[in-house]
């Protein structure tokens, strides 16, 4: 397993880091999106991913692996993009699928929040899948795009 060696949990932590940072660049940008302009939550959720997606690169390329330099950064910025694009195609349909029901479950349970069901159920859909896809993204990436550093190491 890639998290039985030391080297590997303090990445991984920095990855969660980063993948953090990630999340408030992700869940800001989608907000902005949804509640400042007409776009639709679904396709608010794909721009905000994109745009976590560039600067999560940035970080991890240059903080979380600054000893990856093998490979090109161009190379690696094709590896870390597809492999975020295999994590978008988990991403939204798992949030297509989970931001409906929550905000019915909101509108249902009528608690005294500061917050509308449906600002509530997109946070929420959007909170479980970017922790599901934060998995994904740290095993693809550990192993693929930045596979030129040995493991453990």
């Amino acid at each position: 397993m890639i998290l039985q060696h030391a080297n590997e949990r303090r990445r991984f932590l920095k990855f969660a880091m980063v993948g953090s940072l990630g999340a408030v660049v992700d869940f800001s940008v989608f907000n902005l999106l949804t509640l400042l302009t007409p776009i639709p939550a679904l396709l608010a959720s794909v721009i905000s991913f994109l745009t976590a997606v560039t600067h999560n690169f940035l970080w991890h390329r240059f903080w979380t692996f600054p000893d990856s330099r093998s490979k090109a950064l161009s190379k690696q910025w094709v590896q870390f993009a597809l492999v975020s694009l295999v994590g978008l195609s988990i991403r939204t349909p798992l949030f297509a699928l989970l931001e409906k029901p929550l905000r019915v479950l909101f509108d249902r349970l009528a608690l005294p929040l500061p917050f509308s069901p449906s600002f509530l159920g997109h946070n929420l859909a959007l909170a479980i899948v970017v922790l599901i896809v934060m998995v994904w993204n740290f095993i693809a990436n550990r192993l693929w795009t930045f596979n030129d550093i040995a493991l453990g190491t």
